[in-house]
């Protein structure tokens, strides 16, 4: 394959199969691409491999970025410690891991490895879903599963020796683990049996359970759930004491939820008399009861950006809410920690926020809500992991990184106001220099956005090739973080920049309600409008602009090339949604409805197959450079979207830049192996690089 010269794609038989959906005609030419069983799907799936190999094979600087991407991502990570009494609970990974590993540190100081999925499967294609330790920390209920399927085992293990003391249970994917004091017991949620659902519903179908530690999970007893909506997930948490028991419930990814609150004192462990704390209601909430005996209520109901209330335990009800620390008008609270060791001469509570994508840390009285100070950060970067002694203390520990900071974890101690410097990344790398600035457009309606442009300059000095990134769903919020694709591509001349569209949380709840549903257009409105204002500036032209998104991302960039095709060079598309009118039934898809709309419904199909890149692929467009990345083992997203787009593109384009297919096995849609990691990137910004002219060495 040359640049002037269309590669030769393999045959893709088109279907003549129209249906009537609701008064709209849709095609499906390419259905028969769904079974990815078929000898026909799987014999077109092994020349698509063949085409990509070849066509990567010569691509300039692939190996080079392959070794530079690997030598960023050498800075490792690490993790802010989760504490009881005084044991830590951490991840870290070193440069020469796949994985990062959980270690422990035991009173005495001696630290351990306590997980190392690479022990576990030499391959790498099993991953540390999911931790939690009880509340005393001798017992570790660890979530693990293989070829990146996501469906967790739980088993649980004893710290001290690393034996396996308890399962393992499987069909446990996202379940949280609510242990109950002694570790004696814990509340978990798992699926139905497959035998026991209706076909094709083996993903759905979850219940709360309660399981003693040693018992045949048979014998489980089921507390909540049944006969509930099938797409519900379910969240728990028992409070320190052991004393409290809450259950939410969300329909799929809706972004609401329902709660309850039930005292264990007064009721069965097995029969929990649940009291309503919402119900019916539009809106997140989540409950805490603090060592102090107040409930404490996190919310965006009635407070877009959150706000936290505070009410009793025995009688939570939306009517007896006093706010704590109310919404602010511009910051969005993300979340808090409690520190009220008996040192203290009064409880002080710990905000982190978002201003603008950007994080900051306020400190407040426990009592009152009051601010009293904030705590200093080492740039403008993200915070995550807020974490206090749970027993009660005077610090809060916090994870921090920027676009040119590794992960690292600072420490707040109360007594003193001090922060210092906890534990950096345990590798050393060179990092580039590149300047980061956050500037504001505005989208088509008027809306005013914001995006970081990311340059090896403080000022456009010329035309450069440049990445437009995006994903703009599910209250998603894309904060600045080290990114060894992001610096390699910059390092080379490019400009990298992340847009904050409608559809992420990065302004609250309506900001993502502004991108969902029948407002989706605005979110593929307000990218075209980033790219533009990157033309405007100078930074970039249409012939050097490539883009890329993954997942809903991939769904944001395959509506920008079928909407825009001239207004970008190139597109990386991975683990996408693409067609949006059958996209309910595969995966995960049914839980997502909330966020998109049902195909069932007539109205909602209009909202779907106004924008559904796979259904406005049209023939005769000379459309830009398309890489589709999939993996076989995903399980949130089927590959089927992916393919069927490939099709359809590939048949209709009329100009010489190609449209690949990339397939990678024994991978899931989440974690994966660094090694995975870095071929996958490589593979990607060389692509962007090829067609939008960035030179690599």
């Amino acid at each position: 394959m040359t640049d002037a010269q269309p590669p030769s794609y393999p045959d893709a038989r088109r279907l003549d199969l129209r249906e009537d959906l609701h008064g709209h005609q849709v095609h499906d030419p390419y259905r028969w691409l769904e079974d990815a069983s078929s000898d026909e799907t799987e014999q077109w799936s092994g020349a698509q491999d063949e085409l990509f190999e070849a066509a990567s094979a010569d691509a300039p600087g692939r190996e080079a970025l392959r070794s530079r991407i690997a030598a960023l991502l050498g800075a490792g990570v690490v993790s802010a410690p989760s504490w009881r009494g005084d044991r830590q609970f951490f991840m870290r990974r070193t440069a020469d891991q796949e994985h990062a590993v959980l270690l422990t540190v035991d009173p005495d100081g001696t630290e351990r490895v306590l997980i190392d999925p690479m022990t576990i499967d030499p391959s790498g294609t099993t991953t540390l879903d999911s931790w939690q330790p009880s509340k005393e920390g001798d017992l570790l209920a660890v979530q693990l599963s293989a070829g990146g399927t996501e469906d967790s085992d739980l088993t649980v293990m004893d710290v001290a020796t690393g034996q396996q003391v308890d399962g393992p249970i499987d069909r446990t994917r996202y379940s949280p683990v609510a242990w109950l004091p002694d570790g004696e017991a814990y509340y978990y949620v798992r699926r139905l049996a497959p035998d026991v659902v209706p076909d094709g519903e083996e993903q759905f179908h979850r219940r709360v359970y309660l399981h003693r530690v040693g018992a045949d999970p048979a014998d489980d007893v089921l507390v909540f759930g049944d006969g509930l909506d099938k797409t519900n997930y379910y969240g728990v948490s028992v409070s320190m004491d052991g004393r409290w028991l809450s259950i939410g419930a969300a329909s799929g990814t809706a972004p609401r939820n329902d709660l309850w609150l039930a005292d264990l004192s007064t009721s069965p462990l097995d029969a929990p008399e649940l009291r309503v704390v919402q119900q019916g209601v539009d809106a997140s909430t989540s409950v805490h009861v603090g060592r102090d005996g107040r409930a404490y209520v996190f919310t965006d109901r009635d407070a877009p950006r959150n706000r936290l209330a505070v009410t009793t335990p025995e009688n939570p009800a939306y009517e007896t809410w006093t706010d704590l620390v109310p919404e602010d008008e511009e910051a969005v609270l993300e979340g808090y920690a409690i520190l009220d060791g008996p040192e203290l001469p009064a409880g002080v509570l710990v905000c982190a926020w978002t201003r603008h994508a950007m994080g900051e840390i306020t400190v407040h009285n426990l009592e009152t809500g009051e601010r009293t100070g904030s705590v200093p950060l080492p740039g403008l970067g993200s915070v995550s992991g807020l974490s206090e002694r749970p027993e009660g203390g005077h610090e809060v520990w916090l994870g921090y990184t920027d676009h040119v900071t590794p992960s690292s974890v600072y420490r707040y101690d109360a007594l003193t106001g001090q922060t210092s410097l906890w534990a950096t990344a345990p590798g050393t790398v060179e990092v580039p220099e590149v300047h980061a600035r956050q500037v504001e457009y505005t989208s088509k309606d008027g809306t005013t956005v914001r995006m970081v442009v990311v340059s090896p300059t403080k000022e456009p000095d010329q035309p450069r090739p440049a990445v437009l990134y995006g994903y703009g769903g599910f209250g998603v919020p894309l904060t600045p973080g080290y990114s060894a694709g992001l610096l390699s591509w910059v390092e080379a001349g490019g400009v990298y920049a992340i847009a904050n569209l409608r559809g992420g949380s990065e302004e609250g709840e309506s900001w993502h309600r502004a991108g969902m549903r029948e407002h989706k257009q605005n979110v593929f409105d307000d990218f075209h409008a980033a790219a533009e204002r990157l033309i405007a500036d100078g930074w970039t032209t249409p012939a050097q602009l490539s883009i890329s998104g993954g997942s809903n991302g991939g769904l944001l960039v395959g509506a920008a090339l079928t909407q825009r095709p001239e207004l970008y060079a190139a597109v990386v598309c991975s683990a996408p949604l693409l067609d949006m009118v059958r996209y309910e039934q595969f995966g995960l898809g049914t839980t997502w409805n909330d966020e998109y709309g049902r195909a069932d419904d007539p109205d909602e199909l209009g909202w779907l197959l106004s924008y559904s890149p796979y259904h406005h692929v049209r023939e005769g467009v000379d459309y830009p450079a398309t890489l589709f990345t999939v993996f076989d083992g995903d399980t949130r997203v089927d590959p089927l979207h992916a393919r069927k787009m490939a099709a359809a593109l590939q048949h209709a384009t009329t100009g010489t830049r190609p449209v690949l297919f990339r397939r990678e096995r024994d991978v899931g849609h989440g974690a994966r192996a660094i090694s995975r990691t870095v071929a996958l990137s490589a593979d990607s910004l060389a692509f962007a690089a090829r067609w939008t002219g960035l030179a690599l060495e």
